[in-house]
């Protein structure tokens, strides 16, 4: 034990008497061990967004659209593919395992005002018949949404965002106010239960909905999709299958051909993160793979560097009876350490970064502990690996010809 505290206390010892070149050379093991652990806490927050944002889109529900998430279809591609319809929605509501389904339809970029106030040019716009608010699990902060009624006669009424009632009406009271949207007029009979920002991006309170009947005469339909809400969780899947069945059939598709539509459900949605999370942690790795590879370099260079002026301590050392094994232990924890200490200072670094994107970007950062256990395994690893060659030639000086030396 009092040699491997003593071993400990001269590395320690090393350190200390060269801490700008010790630093130097921490350098790629504390940006590897910061890479891993900072972008891991973001991929995690990130997840932990995924999976209360997807727990709001209702339960047993799931939708069917006409444009696919990501890039993977061309212009031309998606102008052949047809849109859905009233006629598509109503047969869908028809099939057994459906409890009820809902059109709908969004866009962004519009101006809200009051008499007295107006807000920018940043507001979206959610329409959808009176079953949207049910297949899409919508939380009411007060008033009510819109009805049948409503939707059929086309009453221009509106349920608004916090965000936005907070502009338009700062300290009064939504409910029965008028706003003006594209020069009409709407009544305010609601407000939306504050959702805040989705990946640290753009609020989701910043919005109005509106009976879909109102939105396809003020704006036109232009990308309707359907939200469905299956009987229970057990024929969840039996439902999207009679759902992708139903409009196969309605638009004449072969059984080759490939589907012309694309069916989102909390399953694909969280495979396609998973997908793009796995990307996103590849690349982190790679990073860590190739600054770990800078520090490991450094490492060995600063270890033969220490064995060539310490030469003739190492000389007397051997001369007074240390054996090769205690002077290979020696240099060997010196690399350990001297990597180590990267590791903690990168994991520590990484902790603080991922810490201030949940304070920026409101992300629930979170730092996995095997991240942590993995960084600091790694910076071991590599002052091991990069250690050992320098602390071998130390312990193989011979004593006599190490003394001689000036």
């Amino acid at each position: 034990m009092n040699a491997i505290w003593d071993t400990l206390r001269l590395a320690f010892g090393t350190f200390a008497s060269n801490p700008l070149r010790s630093f130097l050379t921490l350098l790629g093991i504390v940006i590897g061990a910061t890479t891993v652990v900072s972008m891991m806490g973001l991929i995690q927050g990130l997840r932990n967004q995924v999976n209360e944002s997807l727990s709001e889109l209702g339960t047993n529900c799931f939708q069917v659209q006409r444009l696919p998430f990501g890039g993977e279809l061309t212009a031309a591609q998606l102008a052949k593919r047809p849109r859905f319809t009233d006629a598509d929605l109503e047969a869908i509501r028809d099939l057994p395992s459906v409890l009820t389904a809902a059109g709908e339809d969004s866009r962004g970029g519009f101006k809200v005002s009051t008499s007295m106030r107006e807000s920018r040019a940043n507001v979206s716009i959610w329409a959808g018949t009176p079953e949207y608010f049910q297949t899409n699990s919508v939380s009411l902060h007060s008033g009510r949404p819109f009805t049948d009624t409503e939707y059929l006669d086309g009453r221009r009424v509106a349920v608004i965002g916090q965000d936005l009632a907070d502009t338009l009406f700062p300290g009064v009271e939504a409910l029965g106010q008028s706003i003006r949207l594209q020069g009409r007029s709407f009544v305010v009979i609601g407000t939306l239960k504050r959702k805040g920002g989705f990946l640290g991006g753009g609020s989701q309170d910043n919005n109005v909905m509106m009976p879909l009947s109102v939105f396809r005469q003020l704006l036109g339909v232009r990308d309707y999709r359907v939200s469905i809400q299956a009987k229970s969780a057990e024929v969840l899947p039996r439902a999207q299958d009679e759902v992708t069945l139903l409009m196969r059939r309605r638009h004449g598709l072969k059984p080759m051909e490939p589907d012309d539509f694309f069916v989102f459900s909390n399953e694909s949605a969280t495979e396609m993160f998973n997908n793009i999370s796995q990307v996103i942690s590849a690349a982190s790795f790679g990073v860590c793979l190739l600054s770990l590879l800078v520090g490991g370099i450094g490492i060995l260079n600063i270890m033969l560097v220490a064995v060539t002026e310490r030469t003739r301590e190492i000389g007397i050392r051997k001369a007074l009876g240390a054996k090769k094994r205690r002077i290979l232990a020696q240099f060997a924890t010196e690399a350990v350490v001297l990597s180590l200490t990267g590791g903690v200072l990168g994991v520590m670094m990484g902790a603080g970064l991922a810490n201030l994107a949940k304070w920026v970007m409101r992300l629930p950062t979170e730092v996995p502990f095997w991240a942590v256990a993995l960084s600091l395994a790694m910076s071991c690893g590599v002052g091991l690996a990069f250690g050992i060659y320098p602390a071998a030639r130390a312990a193989k000086l011979d004593p006599v010809e190490a003394m001689r030396t000036e």
